[in-house]
């Protein structure tokens, strides 16, 4: 079973340098549809471009095995956060970088080249297996919206397993966060800001008193939350009726969820009230949280098949969302691998070659392990 790294090592610099961004991943799906369609798997593609305004929809895939083996799914998603386009990627001591003007895409393209590598090797092996799902996904970053729209129906798996993560290969997330986002519009009254700045009152100062006033960044070991955006004003000299507030919340427990929303929206409409303005606030829902333990046999199946490469599983929770938490709320238990990157959504961004085909190690050996 051992990997082809020379192979493995050339489909990912291949896979790098085509451009790909969030509604954006054309190119990229036609070269995988192209290389999952001459493995012989059975392979579509859905209607998710259409519905969010992209070019692309979700790639399902289908290599279908023995009944009496609980079918599996393994999952990367295909675009990339920016700076992505036009990535040359480069080779010293053994690990992958960028020229430093870009990122390297290894997240996620590390999870889609040590999943193609793990089903050639099986298939070149002759390894027996069950059915085996392959789902690459479209605008993961954009905000899990090629996920959010699949049609779950399409998928047998009771194990899901998702190529995404940081840590090295091994690290297994097994809890992540559920995410609210929160907009915030305050009103405030325009004036000139040079004749009669006293007639009015300026939003975006209402809305700096507020954000002094939010519990923000790490509330807990569990909980964050972040403003993120603040829009408003339209010129010097007039005084701004009008900002825009833009900020979420996530955390692991519910109830702590709801009680920094409850905190950062109770903040804002307190401030509003003391300046006389008003405001209107939205909150929605991004992603649910999920969590799994040592006894459910996504994670079971997972530790047995690190330890069968000589990897030491380490369980692990995450302050991120990923396609994982939509997944887990389709009723799949799924969990996300570590891929060994480092430096990911930054122009340093690497993976060493030695952790690219443990990755694909890593798969072959879930496919294989009872």
């Amino acid at each position: 079973m051992k990997i082809n790294e020379q192979r493995l090592v050339d489909e990912f610099l291949e896979l790098v340098q085509i451009d790909s961004a969030p509604k954006n991943e054309r190119q990229i799906a036609d070269a995988l549809l192209a290389k999952l369609k001459a493995m012989g798997l059975q392979v579509a593609e859905d209607d998710t471009g259409e519905k969010i305004g992209g070019n692309t929809g979700n790639i399902l895939a289908v290599l279908e095995g023995d009944r009496d083996v609980p079918p599996i799914l393994f999952c990367a998603h295909m675009d990339r956060v920016s700076p992505g386009f036009g990535i040359k990627p480069q080779i010293q001591d053994g690990v992958i970088s960028s020229d430093g003007t870009t990122i390297l895409a290894a997240d996620d393209v590390a999870g889609i080249t040590a999943i193609l590598e793990g089903l050639r090797i099986i298939q070149e092996n002759d390894i027996p297996h069950g059915r085996i799902e392959i789902l690459f996904t479209v605008a993961e970053e954009g905000g899990l919206f090629g996920a959010k729209t699949l049609d779950a129906s399409k998928l047998q798996a009771q194990a899901g397993f998702f190529m995404d993560s940081g840590g090295p290969v091994g690290t297994i997330v097994v809890q992540a966060p559920a995410q609210k986002g929160i907009t915030m519009t305050i009103h405030g009254k325009s004036a000139h800001a040079g004749v009669a700045p006293e007639t009015g009152i300026n939003a975006i100062v209402v809305a700096a008193h507020a954000i002094t006033k939010m519990k923000l960044g790490r509330i807990d070991m569990e909980t964050t939350a972040n403003i993120g955006v603040v829009t408003g004003g339209s010129a010097t000299n007039i005084v701004p009726d009008r900002v825009e507030l833009k900020g979420e919340a996530r955390s692991r427990d519910k109830s702590k969820l709801e009680k920094q929303i409850t905190h950062m929206t109770d903040v804002v409409r307190r401030t509003c009230t003391d300046f006389g303005v008003a405001a209107d606030i939205e909150v929605k829902d991004s992603y649910n949280a999920f969590s799994l333990n040592q006894d459910d046999y996504v994670v079971k199946l997972a530790c047995k098949a690190a330890k069968a490469i000589n990897v030491e599983p380490r369980l692990e929770s995450t302050g991120g969302g990923s396609d994982a938490n939509i997944i887990n709320g389709y009723g799949i238990p799924s969990v996300v691998l570590g891929m060994g990157y480092n430096a990911v959504h930054t122009t340093n961004e690497s993976i060493p070659i030695e952790q690219l085909v443990k990755a694909a190690e890593y798969v072959v050996s879930i496919i294989n392990t009872p």
